[in-house]
């Protein structure tokens, strides 16, 4: 594979690096950047491959300016039975970056053109900062001062992380006169916005029959609590057929777990208004406020163009493990999804997933009858129980070993439901466990033998 537009190869870590960062952060499209290797493609590897991971989070939270937190990831990977590593660089919302001693010039300055990281010249620069984007919620005051956090220090805590003395400073939850801005009022014990879900029932918006309120904290609480009404909601069907028990969910659940995350992160919250999600018979829709970022056309969005609305907000639910790495969500949803399931205004993004129903099909009117009967007494005790313990069963066929950590990553499902699960299933006689408790994993047991 060569180097594009969008791809960088370096043998070695040198000064050009952060040249390479900047361009890439000017540029539309964003891009990666590939440590060891060759310009040929060839994979020479990277020696002490923490210390450079860490030396290089140091370089770009230092020497870039405007802060670039939020906008890349370090990956760490094999190839070729080698250590190198993979910079994801999205397009930033406050361009011209340039690296700080050289500040904004043609020496500080650069844009990737073709494969190449080039120096912006003076109108570059003077035309990309009249259309920074000065609105941010990072620049925008908070609408109160008074602000505790201590829902989003116990979110750390488990995380294995310390919110210090600094945080407010390290997350950037201050405007530039020091004031706490809107992602610190997101982030607050106490804030109004509130995410709001519902529950139609029929194909329209005629008939409410559940409205839910999700919010008026910790924007990171109110996303775990939309989640945890989506796995209620997303229950298990269950197929019986000659050769076997088929179960599937009404919605993939990784696909769908990744549209929350999105309609969360990329929400614009200037005007204070939170994403919606909608339950309707043969479909979920899930709203966020704001269109494609300036500059960005469909067909760049579908290809993984990553311009993230809210850069501090992404930091954070990167820190907290609600979000993998830059660009990782679209994909997940395509896979199951296709590109029609999105539509686009100018002033918000919508998601409409169609749901599933014992045929494989999009569920019919009939089959919204049924369901309205067999779905509430099967789907609230056998959904429920029955149906994610199934659910788990036929994980473990399909992947022999899986372990407790992949599992509730691929079910999306709480450490006490998966404990739960898994007992039933070992004390079945369904599954074994095989290996050491760290690196072992989850097996169906034979019964032939």
């Amino acid at each position: 594979m060569t180097e594009t537009n969008r791809i960088e190869y370096k043998e070695k870590y040198n000064d050009n690096f952060l040249k390479e960062v900047v361009a890439f952060l000017n540029y539309a499209g964003g891009g990666i950047i590939y440590l060891g290797i060759d310009k040929n493609g060839n994979t020479t590897g990277v020696e002490d491959i923490d210390k450079l991971q860490l030396l290089i989070k140091d370089q770009l939270r230092n020497n870039i300016v405007p802060s670039c937190l939020g906008l890349f990831d370090i990956v760490t990977e094999k190839q070729d039975s080698k250590d190198i590593l993979k910079v994801i660089v999205a397009s930033g919302p406050e361009r011209p970056y340039y690296i700080r001693k050289y500040g904004l010039s043609e020496k500080g300055a650069f844009i990737r053109t073709g494969s190449a990281a080039e120096p912006m010249t003076a109108r570059m620069i003077e035309a990309l900062f009249a259309k920074r984007t000065r609105n941010s919620i990072g620049k925008i005051k908070s609408p109160r001062q008074d602000l505790t956090f201590e829902q989003l220090r116990i979110y750390y805590d488990a995380a294995g992380k310390t919110l210090n003395g600094q945080f407010a400073k390290n997350l950037e939850l201050l405007n530039e006169d020091g004031n706490y801005n809107m992602v610190a009022y997101l982030m607050a014990d106490a804030n109004t916005i509130s995410v709001k879900t519902a529950k139609y029932a029929g194909l329209n918006r005629v008939d409410l029959i559940e409205n839910n309120e999700h919010g008026f904290c910790s924007i990171i609480k109110a996303t775990k609590a939309v989640l945890d009404k989506i796995e209620l909601e997303n229950k298990t069907l269950t197929r019986i057929t000659s050769r076997e028990r088929q179960d599937r969910r009404l919605w993939n659940a990784v696909a769908l777990r990744e549209a929350i995350i999105n309609a969360m992160v990329h929400n614009d919250y200037t005007r204070e208004l939170a994403p919606k999600i909608e339950f309707f018979d043969d479909r979920i829709e899930i709203t966020s406020y704001g269109g494609l970022p300036d500059g960005v056309a469909k067909e760049d969005f579908f290809m993984g163009v990553s311009i993230p609305r809210n850069k501090e907000m992404m930091r954070i639910y990167r820190d907290l493990e609600m979000v993998e790495q830059l660009g990782s969500g679209l994909p997940r949803i395509l896979q199951t999804y296709k590109e029609d399931c999105f539509h686009f205004s100018d002033t918000y993004t919508r998601m409409v997933f169609p749901a599933e129903d014992k045929t494989n099909n999009r569920i019919s009117g009939a089959d919204t009858l049924n369901g309205g009967v067999n779905g509430g007494v099967n789907g609230g005790v056998n959904g429920g129980v029955n149906g994610g313990v199934n659910e788990l069963e036929i994980l473990i066929k399909k992947r022999p070993g899986i372990n407790t950590r992949e599992i509730r990553q691929e079910l999306n499902i709480s450490q006490r439901s998966l404990e739960r699960w898994l007992k039933d299933l070992r004390n079945d006689n369904r599954i074994i466990f095989k290996g050491a408790p760290k690196t072992g994993g989850y097996f169906i047991v034979d019964k032939n033998r």
